[in-house]
C-alpha cells in the first residue's frame, strides 16, 4: 500500500511576510487563490491528505484560500483538528493552515447565519456571503451587516472601510475580479439601489458600481436567483433561475462581457436549459467553472432523470467564445438521475460532485444504464472527450459536494458527509497533486 500523504511541500512563488499562527513572521503567497484560475498538470491523487480538520456537524458550502490559510464556510457549529481530541466551537466559519491542518485560534468570528459563498481578498482578507445579519469578532466586536462582509483573516475582525449593504435576500455567489467584487444571490438590491440578484461592488469600499447594470429577469418557478458565477479575463458566467439578462433571452445561463468599459450581455446564447425537468425543478442549474485558460466552462445540474432534449442531472461543456442563437454543449455527461452541485475545472480534469451514483450514464433513469461507471459522490471527467476518468476515490453521498477549490497543491472538497477516499474526513477533505 502506498505511503499515506500527511504533509505537502511548499512550491516556489512570490511571497509576503505576515504574522503566523504563533505570532512569528511567515512567508505566504501574495495573491489569493480563486476557482477557475489554477491549472493542474495532472489529475490529483485519489488518496486524501491526513491533515485536514473535521467539521463535526452540518454542511460545508464554500472555501477560500488566502496565502496558505484555508477559510471554510457553511452551516455548522463545531470543528476538530485531524490529530486533536478537543472540539472547538466555530459558528459557520473557521480557518486552518493548508500545510499543517491546524485550526487558527485567532480566526473565530461570530456569524449568525449560514455562509454560502467566500472569495479570497487582497491584503489578507476574505469576503463572506450568505444569510446572516452580523459577522466578525465575537460578542460586542461583531458588526451588523446584511448577507455580505469583508473580514481580516488575521483575527476575523471586519475590514475597516468596507460597507457593502445587501438588501432583501441572501448572497449565494461571490467572484473577485481585479478591483471589483461580483455578488449574486436572491437579494433585491444594494443599499437603496435596485439590483435584483446581481451586482458589482468596489472591492475596497463595498460601494455599488453604477457602471454595471446587467439585470436578470423572468424568474422560473418563484424567486429570481443567481446560483453560481465564475469569471475569466473578459467574461462573467452566471447561472440561475432567470430567463433573461437585460431583456435578452438567456434561459438559466448567460455570459456578460466585463472587458468593456460598460459591461453588457455577450452575444452567447444557448437553449440547452430552456426545457423544464421535473415540476419540482423549474430551475436546475447549479455549479459552474471556467477552464484555467478561459476558453470553455462547465455547468452542472440537478433536476431528476433526463428526458429527451433535457440536461437534467448532468455536466456539460460549453465554449466561451462561440456565437449564435442556439449554442449546443461540446459534450454532456449524464448521471442518470442524481444531482450534481459543484464543479472544478483544472485543465487536467473536470471534477464534479453531488450525490450521484454514476457517470457516463445517458440511458439510465435512476438506474445504471449501458456503459455507466460507478462514481459515488465524486468523479472526474476528461475535459476533451467528456467521458469519466478512472479516478474514483468515492465518498459518502449524503446531500452532496457543495464546494470545490482547486489550488496549486491539490483540490479541496466540502460536503455534508464524513467519509472521503475510504477514510474518515468529516465534511472537509483534500486530494493532493501526486
Amino acid at each position: 500500500m502506498p505511503a499515506r500523504t500527511s504533509a505537502l511541500k511548499p512550491t516556489a512563488t512570490a511571497v509576503c511576510l505576515i504574522s503566523g499562527l504563533a505570532g512569528a513572521l511567515v512567508a505566504l503567497p501574495c495573491a489569493p487563490a480563486s476557482a477557475g484560475a489554477v491549472a493542474h498538470p495532472r489529475v490529483v491523487s485519489a488518496r486524501p491528505v491526513a491533515t485536514t480538520p473535521h467539521v463535526m456537524d452540518g454542511i460545508v458550502n464554500a472555501f477560500a484560500l488566502v496565502g496558505r490559510t484555508v477559510v471554510v464556510g457553511g452551516e455548522f457549529g463545531e470543528v476538530r483538528e485531524a490529530r486533536g481530541a478537543t472540539t472547538l466551537r466555530r459558528r459557520n466559519l473557521f480557518a486552518y493552515d493548508l500545510i499543517t491542518g491546524r485550526v487558527d485560534p485567532r480566526f473565530a468570528p461570530e456569524v449568525d447565519g449560514p455562509v454560502r459563498a467566500l472569495a479570497a481578498g487582497q491584503r489578507g482578507s476574505v469576503y463572506v456571503g450568505g444569510g446572516f445579519t452580523s459577522a466578525g469578532g465575537s460578542g460586542s466586536e461583531a458588526t451588523e451587516t446584511q448577507s455580505l462582509a469583508r473580514l481580516s483573516v488575521a483575527d476575523g475582525s471586519p475590514v475597516p472601510g468596507f460597507a457593502g449593504r445587501i438588501r432583501g435576500g441572501e448572497v449565494t455567489s461571490l467572484v473577485l475580479h481585479g478591483s471589483r467584487l461580483y455578488v449574486g444571490g436572491d437579494f433585491d438590491g444594494v443599499g437603496q439601489a435596485s439590483r435584483p440578484a446581481l451586482a458589482r461592488l468596489d472591492a475596497a469600499t463595498g460601494e455599488l458600481d453604477p457602471a454595471f447594470t446587467v439585470t436578470p429577469g423572468g424568474p422560473r418557478g418563484g424567486a429570481l436567483k443567481v446560483y453560481a458565477m465564475a469569471a475569466t479575463r473578459d467574461r462573467l458566467a452566471v447561472d440561475g433561475s432567470f430567463t433573461t439578462l437585460d431583456g435578452r433571452r438567456r434561459p438559466q445561463v448567460g455570459l456578460i462581457d466585463i472587458g468593456a468599459a460598460r459591461p453588457a450581455v455577450a452575444p452567447w446564447h444557448t437553449e440547452a436549459y430552456a426545457a423544464a425537468c421535473k415540476d419540482a425543478f423549474p430551475s436546475y442549474v447549479r455549479g459552474l467553472d471556467f477552464s484555467p485558460d478561459g476558453e470553455y466552462f462547465v455547468i452542472v445540474t440537478t433536476g431528476g432523470a433526463k428526458g429527451t432534449g433535457k440536461l437534467c442531472d448532468s455536466a456539460a461543456r460549453f465554449e466561451t467564445y462561440s456565437r449564435g442563437v442556439a449554442i449546443r454543449p461540446t459534450w454532456i455527461n449524464f448521471t442518470g438521475g442524481d444531482s450534481l452541485y459543484s464543479v472544478a475545472v483544472t485543465g487536467a480534469a473536470v471534477y464534479v460532485g453531488g450525490h450521484q451514483r454514476w457517470l457516463d450514464n445517458p440511458r439510465g433513469s435512476d438506474s445504471a444504464g449501458p456503459g455507466a461507471v460507478p462514481r459515488p459522490g465524486i468523479g472526474a471527467i476528461h475535459p476533451a472527450t467528456g467521458k469519466a476518468l478512472t479516478w474514483n476515490p468515492t465518498r459518502d453521498r449524503g446531500i452532496g459536494v457543495k464546494a470545490f477549490l482547486a489550488h496549486k497543491r491539490g483540490l479541496l472538497v466540502g460536503s455534508d458527509t464524513t467519509h472521503l477516499g475510504h477514510e474518515y474526513h468529516a465534511r472537509v477533505g483534500m486530494f493532493p497533486l501526486p
